[in-house]
């Protein structure tokens, strides 16, 4: 593949932003008091055993994290779990099993299926795109229209799905966008933009972030190619429009990857990706996805 934006993992990032999440679930569930009925029907010393399972099919992601929260809950709570982040399961299989004080089970219980669900339900809607266009030749991405602190879950959740993530953030790419050509209008020209981001970058040491550009018109894409973005993101054209692109791009700089983006839908992706376009960007895999029903459930 091209060069790509640095891709997300299950790493000290992406678990630090899990804790500090917990910590606020937690706070805002307990509050100062603590689960007032959990605390009235059950004694401190009640042990307990609980199963997850999702209720429908789908694909899991945030497993990772659960011996984090039960940690921050109670140390005493242990995590067995039965499958990985990734993988495909059916509804009604269990996937982890939680023992230990009930009172801890019972505190962290609705948290922990908030958040395995809502990611489970981005790399559920992932693996539905990265399947709709598996063999016409483009990789699904992400984009930054992710939830407020949960970026890198979200994007983390992406891959799990087997989506790819587009830049994590403002610091780690340049995106000349439509708007930055605007305010830029009559000082510099799409191709000029690419020029001038590239020597900032070289500049401040940064000569490995990636420069993409957004065009929405046939006749830009032509002017900007020559100035070698590493990725033009193509706004909002056509299928038609877009086989265009490819095979003006194919005659002029081929060494440039091209990017569909702009209301991309599950049933139109596929017709997208026989373009010929090396990547689609798509807004509902955080935006709009649904999260996966999971239940957790007490073992006799």
């Amino acid at each position: 593949m091209e060069r790509d934006f640095p891709q997300i993992s299950w790493d000290a990032e992406t678990e630090a932003q899990w804790r500090q999440l917990v910590r606020l679930a937690l706070a805002e569930d307990l509050g100062r008091r603590g689960d007032l009925t959990t605390l009235a029907l059950v004694a401190p010393d009640q042990q307990g055993q609980a199963v997850m399972a999702p209720r429908q099919a789908g694909v899991l992601a945030g497993l990772r994290g659960v011996p984090l929260l039960l940690q921050e809950v109670d140390p005493r709570l242990r995590w067995t779990a039965m499958v990985e982040d990734g993988q495909a399961v059916s509804a009604g299989q269990v996937v982890g099993r939680i023992e230990g004080p009930a009172q801890g089970i019972l505190a962290c219980e609705r948290i922990l299926l908030n958040l395995v669900g809502r990611l489970s339900g981005i790399a559920t809607l992932t693996r539905q795109y990265v399947e709709a266009v598996g063999g016409a030749g483009a990789a699904i991405y992400d984009t930054r229209k992710t939830t407020p602190g949960w970026r890198r879950l979200e994007k983390y959740a992406v891959r799990c799905g087997g989506g790819r993530n587009h830049r994590t953030g403002l610091f780690d790419a340049v995106l000349i966008k439509d708007n930055h050509l605007a305010f830029c209008r009559g000082r510099l020209s799409p191709a000029q933009a690419v020029h001038q981001a590239r020597n900032y970058l070289q500049r401040i040491g940064r000569p490995d972030a990636l420069v993409e550009i957004e065009v929405d018109r046939l006749d830009q894409l032509e002017e900007v190619l020559p100035a070698g973005p590493d990725v033009v993101l193509l706004d909002n054209m056509a299928p038609a429009e877009l086989r265009q692109a490819v095979s003006r791009r194919n005659a002029l700089n081929p060494q440039v990857a091209l990017e569909a983006s702009g209301g991309v839908r599950l049933e139109t992706v596929r017709q997208i990706a026989q373009t010929g376009v090396e990547r689609i960007s798509v807004g509902a895999l955080t935006h709009s996805a649904q999260s996966l029903d999971v239940g957790l459930d007490w073992v006799a």
